[in-house]
């Protein structure tokens, strides 16, 4: 028997793993489950080299619960570690063994290996008094080890009984941690970090997770139904989504995923961090706002990157360059793939633009770049007709009557077409082009596009007379006389608390009704900002 004391950088690093190492306890299945992945990993890779001898037999993972005992139990069938490697990898903290493999057969899948930090099997001891480690080497003439350690520096390494290739890692729980004994416990923190480890896991004989879920696939192999069914086993209470786009770049950065659009109903119940970020498969975290560009935060899926930097816990996510530019080639998918259907498919893209403007709308507000292309495929609704515009198409379609004095472009829309239906049908009659703007974005959706869009002004269809709605210095002459027309401001004037009302006379036309009240379109902006 070997007795030793661990070698770690830092004095006394224990209280500090096991108190403060990761935000979340549950994580320590996470990692222990991952390390478990990287030994099945290890050893395919080692075989199909021919560095390793044998059968790999049935590579898999079994989490296993003695409640009498109070234990919990991590077993692996992959390579195993000789005494040696037992000295080396878990008695010197922050020496991953991953990343030595990876330094050794760099490019042989390296992708497929996890763990970079060596921290991982130390997060046991935030929930154990007592952890031992059995472990048997896929080399030919290895012994079993058995290692054990209380969670002090101290450890003891000793030869044991072991049949089968791999390691079980033994945790006796501590007592604040016997929530763990729960299956329904463990059944959570395994639904949530491990569910699409690419091994496959077993907890009461039965496998519980998905080791090939479908961004892990080519776009080629996959049908309509295979996104739709992937979308149910993530969120299986949702209604069906719009529509996908799948995400697999190898180059100049490491990037899958499936990311979907949700519909979204008129009473936006919006839901954000329903995007999970894997690395390598494995549950990092659904806060990705660093990740994904702001107007996408809606949307549904999941994105995997290995390049994505992480900290020791892979809770946070931490400046870099490769964070940028995934953000910015998502946002030209999005871009990219909204566009392709607006082209192919016009008619099914305006059917699900009831869900699809308040990305779009976002979009062109906060990102400048998704701006430039989505003037091509962002559009406005006919008020009274089944019918749609883009910019350029209102434009051909309004020009000629609804530009104003200073030459820039009247855009009239309507936020109520119901209440709002007798002015609706004055501008009408005038041969406007009313729109509708009726969603809780589009007020500052239009504010924005006023100063982004040349020569653009928007124009609520109730906010004046409809002779003056488009101010174009013209106006019929009135035929009142000065006394006239200050005895009907007096007629009209009203005296109403926390309303102030200003009475004009005007010349009208012969059609238009002898009396309108209107609220000017900046004061009623102001009131809705």
């Amino acid at each position: 028997m070997q007795k030793g004391s661990i070698r770690v950088q830092t004095e006394n690093i224990f209280p500090i793993i096991k108190k403060f190492l990761y935000s979340e306890h549950d994580i320590f299945l996470r990692e222990l489950v991952s390390n478990a992945v990287d030994a099945n990993q290890k050893l395919k890779t080692l075989s199909s080299l021919g560095e390793a001898k044998g059968e790999l037999g049935d590579l898999k993972i079994e989490i296993k619960i003695d409640a009498e005992k109070k234990t919990l139990t991590i077993s692996d069938t992959g390579l195993g570690m000789t005494a040696e490697e037992v000295d080396k990898y878990l008695n010197q903290v922050a020496f991953s063994g991953a990343e030595e493999f990876l330094e050794k057969y760099k490019g042989q899948n390296e992708a497929n290996i996890i763990g970079h930090f060596g921290l991982g099997f130390y997060s046991s001891f935030m929930v154990s008094d007592r952890v031992e480690v059995f472990s048997r080497s896929y080399k030919e003439g290895s012994k079993a080890v058995r290692w054990e350690c209380d969670g002090s520096p101290e450890f003891t390494l000793e030869e044991t009984e072991k049949e089968t290739r791999g390691t079980d890692i033994v945790l006796h729980l501590n007592a604040e941690s016997e929530e763990f004994l729960e299956e329904h416990r463990i059944e959570s923190v395994l639904e949530k970090f491990c569910r699409f480890l690419p091994v496959p896991i077993f907890f009461k004989d039965k496998q519980v997770n998905n080791p090939t879920p479908a961004w892990t696939k080519k776009p080629s192999e996959l049908t309509a139904e295979d996104y739709q069914h992937f979308y149910k086993e993530l969120y299986p209470f949702s209604e069906a989504p719009l529509f996908w786009i799948h995400l697999n770049v190898d180059y100049p950065f490491n990037l899958t995923g499936i990311l979907y659009f949700p519909k979204i109903k008129q009473s936006y119940e919006i839901q954000k961090d329903k995007i999970q970020l894997y690395s390598n498969q494995v549950f990092v975290t659904d806060e990705v706002k660093d990740i994904v560009p702001e107007f996408l935060m809606l949307m549904h899926g999941v994105i995997d990157s290995p390049d994505i930097p992480l900290n020791v816990s892979r809770s946070y996510l931490q400046g870099d360059p490769n964070v940028k530019k995934i953000n910015s080639h998502i946002t030209k998918k999005v871009a990219d793939k909204l566009e392709e259907i607006f082209k192919t498919d016009r008619k099914q893209f305006e059917e699900k633009w009831e869900s699809l403007g308040l990305f779009v709308k976002y979009g062109m507000m906060t990102d400048d770049k998704f701006l430039d292309k989505a003037n091509k495929f962002h559009v406005i609704h006919d008020a009274k007709e089944d019918k749609f515009y883009t910019l350029e198409e209102y434009r051909q379609a309004a020009e000629m009557l609804q530009k104003n004095k200073d030459g820039k472009l009247v855009i009239l829309y309507t936020t109520d077409p119901v209440q709002q239906d007798a002015y609706i049908q004055q501008a009408i009659a005038k041969g406007y082009v009313v729109v509708k703007l009726e969603t809780i974005i589009d007020n500052g959706f239009i504010n924005q596009m006023e100063m982004k869009w040349e020569n653009v002004q928007f124009t609520r269809v109730d906010s004046d007379i409809i002779d003056n709605i488009i101010d174009k210095q013209e106006g019929g002459d009135s035929v009142l006389s000065k006394d006239d027309e200050a005895k009907l401001k007096d007629l009209f004037s009203l005296q109403v608390p926390d309303l102030n009302v200003s009475v004009e006379v005007k010349g009208l036309s012969a059609e238009a009704p002898p009396v309108i009240a209107t609220r000017p379109e900046f004061m009623r902006r102001m009131k809705d900002m």
